[in-house]
């Protein structure tokens, strides 16, 4: 049965928890990079440090599997689904994307998740979306196109331009997945099991794809270095496994839960602006006028996407104006 809250201030304690949720989410996701550079940099092949990412996050995960083994029986599709996509598809196509436009173009496309979500709501669950959410997502767009300073890489490759669309559309599907069965109340699938298996599904894909066998291992006993300091490397990877992938995953899905996924959707940009701002602070990598700019407006733009929308379960509407005034609770999601 769905669940409904009665109350304002159940609502406002429902949304602040989902934003806070969802700002740690992005807060992980955007310190991987921070953290795999140097271990680019010192040898590793971009897409191994993706699989120790995806397989020592599944091995963390490996008891809340077992415990959750019920959803394999139950959830079979939702599961493969979540690894195929939210995990393998979005590593994969983006970093198949890397190897032929610029990062910022890749990125870029990538976010436009967000957008496609909206589309998604709109056109297939055939859900209203507010103004507001729509307002946000075009500011968040404009925002990182100057964070990632799209400009200065504009020879574009078609099929690169393919796969970070692939990319994005993977996204999409990590956020309308990671929704799946919230409105069922204690019947709904467990958001740990969702990503212990989504993680084991991604990395028996991403084992196939990044051939972990041909890896340089010794690169993992050395050192790497974080802005020239020495780090050592098995620490770095830790923090990508234990943080950047396990915590990220686990407050992701818990903020779709209780917003949704087009708000979700646009307060992870703040992911690419997170990385950016690490990547000065951290690794010493100039943060330019027009990418200092374009984080405030991805900030306003994801503050105007959530403060005119309802957390999940609330059953008030929301005062956007027109046709579109009113904002489905999770109760009427399809």
């Amino acid at each position: 049965m769905p669940v409904h809250t009665s109350g304002s201030s159940q609502g406002s304690r429902g949304r602040g928890a989902g934003l806070g949720l969802a700002l740690a989410s992005a807060l992980a996701f955007g310190g991987s990079g921070v953290a795999a550079k140097p271990l680019i940099e010192a040898g590793l092949d971009p897409l191994h440090v993706v699989w120790l990412r995806v397989a020592g996050a599944a091995v963390v995960m490996l008891p809340l599997a077992v415990r959750h083994r019920a959803l394999l029986r139950r959830r079979p599709a939702l599961l493969a689904g979540f690894g195929l996509l939210a995990v393998a598809g979005v590593q994969a196509c983006y970093f198949a994307a890397l190897s032929r436009i610029p990062v910022g173009v890749a990125l870029l496309v990538e976010y436009l998740a967000p957008a496609l979500v909206l589309g998604w709501v709109r056109f297939v669950q055939r859900r209203p979306v507010s103004r507001a959410a729509a307002l946000g997502v075009v500011l968040a767009a404009g925002g990182l196109a100057c964070v990632v300073e799209v400009w200065s890489g504009l020879s574009f490759d078609p099929f690169g331009l393919l796969l970070a669309l692939g990319a994005a559309c993977c996204q999409v599907g990590y956020f309308v997945l990671a929704d799946q069965g919230g409105e069922a109340g204690e019947e709904a699938p467990d958001p740990l099991g969702v990503v212990a298996y989504g993680l084991l599904v991604g990395a028996a894909v991403l084992t196939v794809v990044a051939r972990p066998w041909a890896m340089d291992w010794s690169v993992l006993a050395g050192s790497a270095h974080l802005n020239g300091t020495a780090v050592p490397a098995l620490a770095l990877l830790a923090w990508i496994v234990l943080v950047a992938t396990v915590v990220a995953y686990i407050t992701g899905v818990l903020s779709v839960r209780r917003l949704s996924p087009q708000v979700a959707g646009v307060v992870a940009c703040l992911e690419a602006v997170i990385a950016t701002v690490l990547a000065w602070v951290l690794l010493g990598e100039h943060l330019s006028a027009p990418q200092v700019l374009g984080g405030a407006v991805v900030l306003v733009g994801a503050f105007i996407a959530q403060s005119s929308t309802p957390a999940k379960g609330s059953s008030g509407p929301v005062a956007t104006g027109g046709a579109e005034r009113e904002l489905s609770a999770r109760g009427t999601a399809a």
